[in-house]
């Protein structure tokens, strides 16, 4: 039997499921059902003779084969956006402010860098970054677009999935040279760690500690992940980092990677009623965009030894 014809149209379903993980969710966003979706996708699947997504109880999880099509997709979409504003000359249309609030390693190790390019094509509009260490109220309006690394608790909230990252444990070359050598992960009971304020930790994402190894504890705490970087550095100790925030120091040196890595994922959440707003739409566009650009910025190797 002869698999259906490949539909453009079905990436705009795979790319919807893939953000939200879930079927309902990406009805809503594609302004259809959760029937229809289940629908596109198996023709995809059938299409292209791949299995896309794990379904489970919780939501539909990217296979290997799905994360391969992922960042393509993504940047055909980013080039249609692209095509539709230029064409419709939306590039200086856009007037206002948007406020977009990133946990400090997203914001200043990756947006920081790139997020000029939004100012750049919208001479119009006004950007505001806020890069605190607590989670803003979305409903009191105190940022319009949210990057987070948890879900918002129940709410009238529009959410995708961005990207996983990964993150293993790191020293400088210089103390790894003089400090107890580390051949298992028991080893790291015998090292000064460097982490975040134990009760200022404002989400379980951050509290890595207890996954390394049981009753772990920061000697050395600081709220500003760029702190512990530079402490890092500095050779006080070992720290878990992000592998893309940690590959900015040529001085670090990932520890026991094969057997130590965790990982977490960044969000893209919004107001439902601000999601409508034009700036908004335009910002949530651009940080696709940037994703689907990123490759294996997030979720790349650690430092080589």
């Amino acid at each position: 039997m002869n698999a259906p014809p490949f539909n453009w149209n079905d990436l705009r379903f795979f790319l919807a499921v893939a953000r939200s993980r879930t079927i309902s969710l990406a009805g809503r966003r594609t302004g259809t059902d959760h029937a229809t979706v289940g629908r596109r996708i198996s023709a995809l699947e059938a299409a292209l003779g791949l299995q896309l997504f794990e379904r489970n109880p919780r939501g539909y999880n990217l296979t290997q084969h799905g994360e391969a099509l992922l960042g393509m997709a993504g940047a055909m979409e980013a080039e249609a956006v692209r095509i539709e504003e230029t064409v419709a000359g939306q590039q200086q249309g856009i007037v206002g402010a948007v406020r977009i609030s990133t946990p400090e390693g997203f914001g200043n190790f990756f947006l920081a860098s790139r997020i000029g390019a939004l100012v750049a094509a919208h001479p119009r509009l006004a950007v505001e970054m806020i890069t605190i260490q607590q989670i803003v109220a979305l409903s009191r309006r105190e940022a319009d677009v949210a990057v987070t690394m948890t879900l918002p608790p129940a709410g009238n909230f529009v959410h995708e999935h961005l990207t996983d990252y990964r993150l293993f444990v790191y020293g400088s070359r210089a103390y790894l040279a003089s400090a107890p050598p580390i051949r298992s992960r028991d080893d790291l009971g015998d090292h000064p760690f460097i982490g975040y304020v134990d009760d200022l930790i404002f989400t379980r994402a951050l509290n890595y500690l207890p996954e390394i190894r049981p009753h772990l504890r920061a000697r050395l705490q600081n709220s500003s992940l760029h702190a512990q970087l530079s402490a890092t550095v500095a050779g006080f100790g070992l720290c878990v980092l992000p592998a893309y925030v940690a590959c900015t120091a040529p001085e670090l040196v990932a520890v026991l990677p094969d057997e130590v890595s965790l990982q977490r994922s960044y969000w893209m959440v919004a107001d439902s009623e601000m999601a409508e707003t034009a700036q908004v739409r335009l910002t949530q566009r651009f940080l696709r965009t940037l994703l689907a650009e990123a490759g294996d910025f997030f979720t790349g190797s650690p430092i080589d030894p």
